[in-house]
C-alpha cells in the first residue's frame, strides 16, 4: 500500500534560520504517526509546509504516491487535509454550526444550508462520540469541547489526513483519554493522523509510528512498540535526560506570602475561591495541583495584581498587599512587581508576551522602568547586551534579539518569559504551567531554574496539572477543588490516589 503521505527532500528556510533541511519521511495510511522534537526543531513548520501555509523551498510531498504540489491551505483541504492548530481557530461569540460553516456558506440562502449542516453534525458527532451541541456557542465550550469542535470541522470538511499540533497541551488528564478514544474511531475509519506533541508518553500510548526531528532534521524514526521514552529523548536532545535534578535539602525560611481567607465572588454573586489559607516561606516550593478551571487560576490572578480579591488578606513579608486601597486593579501588577512579586502567566500568549513586539522589546515588559537611564531615558546598548545574555543563558532559539517573538516556538517564548522574570531577582515567584506545550529538554532547564531559584532562597507558588512536574519540584503539595483547599501534604507523602481523590473533592485531608 503507497504510504498516505511521503515528504522527500523538503527544506524551508526564514532568513538565516534554516527550519527544515532535507526532511524525508513517509507516513502509513490508517496509522496515528508521531512526530516530536525540541521546540525550533521544524515539526510545525514541515506539517505547515504539508498544510499548505508555507511553501517549501525545495523537495516535493507525495499524496498517495503521486507528487502533490500544496500552494495553499483552501488546497489542502479541497485535498482533505485537516489541521487542528495549537491554539485555536474558532470565532468565540459564534455558534459551534457557525464556525463550522465559515467559509463554505455556498450561496446567501444561509437557512436551508443550516439546517442541512445541522444535521450532518449531529450525525459526525454520535458516529465519533464527539459530544458537541452544534447550537452552543464556543465561549461557553471548555477547553476540551472547543477542541471536539475542531476536530468536527475537520470530519466534516472530509479530512483524510488529520494533524494536530499539541492537542493535549491545555487539556486535563479525563479529556486526552477522551480525545484519544476519538482519534482511535478516526482511524478505525482507515484515515490517517499526524499528532505533534512533546509528551513522550502520550506518543507511547496512542501512535503506531514515530519520527524525531532534531535542528530541522529527522534525527531518527522507529516503531512505537519498539523504542522507550528514554531512547526518544535521546534522540530528541542528542543527550540523556536528568529525571532527577539536583536540590539542595528542605529548609524553608521566614514567611513570604501568607493568605488568609481569601474570598473571590464573580459579578453575579457565584463563589470562584473559598477560604483560603494557606502560607509559604523563603526556599520552598508549593505547588497546587487540581484539574484546570477550580479556582487555580483566579488566586494567581489575585496574588499578582490583576484581580482584586471580594475579601481576605494577603500579607508579603509582613505587609499587607494594597487590595484595599483599589477599586480596580489597574496598575497592581506593576506596584507588585517592584515589591518583588514576579509572575510567568498560565498563556504565555494572552498575558505574557506580546505577539507583535521583538523578543528585546518582550524581555523589558513589566520591568521597564527598573531600565531607565539618565534622565529616565532608556539605555538601548544595555538593554541589548542584557537580552543578549539572557537568550544565551536560557538557550532562546534561534536567538535573535529583533525577531518577532510570535514567531518563535511556544517553549521558546516561554524561556523569554521565565528568564524576563528570573533576571528580575524576585523575592517571591507565582509560576503558573510552567512547561504548557515545551519539549522535555526544555522542562529539564525549566525545572533546574525553578530549583536553583528555590536554593536561593526564593519562595515559588507553582500551579501545574502535570502530577509528575509537582512530583519533581514541590516541597509541599495543596489541593484544589471547587475553587477550595481540599488537603494538603508533603511531597514525600506524594500519592497519586489520594491526590485524584482530593482533586475530585470527594475527601479532605
Amino acid at each position: 500500500m503507497q504510504p498516505a503521505v511521503e515528504f522527500r527532500g523538503i527544506s524551508k528556510q526564514f532568513g538565516a534560520v534554516k527550519a527544515n533541511a532535507d526532511v524525508s519521511f513517509s507516513i502509513a495510511k490508517g496509522a496515528i504517526h508521531g512526530l516530536v522534537g525540541e521546540n525550533g526543531a521544524g515539526k510545525s513548520t514541515l506539517m505547515s509546509i504539508l498544510y499548505g501555509y508555507y511553501h517549501a523551498d525545495s523537495g516535493e510531498i507525495l499524496l498517495d504516491g503521486k507528487v502533490t504540489p500544496i500552494r495553499s491551505s483552501h488546497e489542502a483541504i479541497e485535498l482533505g487535509i485537516g489541521m487542528v492548530h495549537q491554539h485555536f481557530m474558532l470565532v468565540e461569540n459564534m455558534t459551534v454550526l457557525d464556525n463550522v460553516m465559515l467559509g463554505t456558506e455556498g450561496g446567501f440562502l444561509l437557512k436551508p444550508k443550516r439546517a442541512a449542516v445541522e444535521a450532518r453534525l449531529r450525525e459526525i458527532c454520535e458516529r465519533y462520540r464527539l459530544d458537541v451541541d452544534p447550537l452552543a456557542t464556543i465561549h461557553d465550550l471548555s477547553v476540551g469541547a472547543q477542541q471536539r469542535v475542531e476536530i468536527l470541522k475537520q470530519i466534516y470538511r472530509s479530512a483524510n489526513i488529520l494533524i494536530l499540533d499539541e492537542p493535549t497541551a491545555v487539556l486535563t488528564a479525563q479529556e486526552t483519554e477522551s480525545l484519544f478514544e476519538i482519534l482511535r474511531l478516526f482511524k478505525e475509519q482507515g484515515k490517517t493522523i499526524i499528532l505533534i506533541t512533546h509528551k513522550l508518553q502520550e506518543i507511547l500510548d496512542i501512535t503506531d509510528t514515530v519520527t524525531v526531528m532534531r535542528g530541522g532534521r529527522v534525527a531518527g524514526a522507529v516503531e512505537t512498540a519498539q523504542t522507550s521514552k528514554e531512547e526518544l529523548a535521546n534522540m530528541m536532545v542528542g543527550r540523556p535526560i536528568e529525571n532527577n535534578l539536583p536540590r539542595a535539602p528542605y529548609n524553608p525560611g521566614a514567611p513570604v506570602l501568607e493568605v488568609r481567607n481569601l474570598q473571590l465572588k464573580d459579578s453575579t454573586g457565584v463563589s470562584l475561591l473559598s477560604n483560603i489559607n494557606f502560607t509559604l516561606r523563603a526556599g520552598e516550593i508549593v505547588a497546587i495541583a487540581g484539574v484546570s478551571g477550580n479556582g487555580q487560576s483566579e488566586l494567581m490572578e489575585i496574588l499578582s495584581g490583576m484581580r482584586l480579591p471580594t475579601s481576605g488578606e494577603v500579607d508579603f513579608e509582613g505587609k499587607p498587599l494594597p487590595y484595599k486601597k483599589r477599586h480596580d486593579a489597574d496598575g497592581l501588577p506593576l506596584e507588585f512587581r517592584h515589591l518583588g512579586i514576579a509572575h510567568v502567566p498560565e498563556d504565555r500568549l494572552r498575558d505574557g508576551v506580546v505577539k507583535n513586539f521583538s523578543v528585546m522589546q518582550n524581555t523589558v515588559l513589566g520591568y521597564q522602568d527598573h531600565l531607565k537611564g539618565a534622565f529616565g531615558l532608556f539605555d538601548f546598548k544595555h538593554i541589548a547586551e542584557r537580552c543578549a545574555g539572557l537568550l544565551k543563558e536560557f538557550d532562546v532559539r534561534p536567538p535573535n534579539p529583533d525577531l518577532r517573538i510570535g514567531l518563535l516556538s511556544g517553549g521558546n517564548q516561554q524561556k523569554v518569559v521565565i528568564a524576563r522574570e528570573v533576571l528580575a531577582k524576585p523575592k517571591l515567584m507565582l509560576v503558573g504551567q510552567p512547561t504548557r506545550g515545551v519539549d522535555i529538554g526544555t522542562i529539564e532547564s525549566i525545572h533546574t531554574q525553578l530549583l536553583a531559584l528555590r536554593d536561593a532562597g526564593v519562595a515559588i507558588l507553582l500551579v501545574s496539572v502535570e502530577l509528575e512536574e509537582v512530583r519533581a519540584l514541590a516541597d509541599r503539595i495543596l489541593v484544589m477543588c471547587g475553587g477550595a483547599i481540599t488537603g494538603e501534604l508533603p511531597v514525600d507523602e506524594f500519592d497519586t490516589t489520594r491526590i485524584g481523590l482530593l482533586m475530585g473533592g470527594m475527601h479532605k485531608s
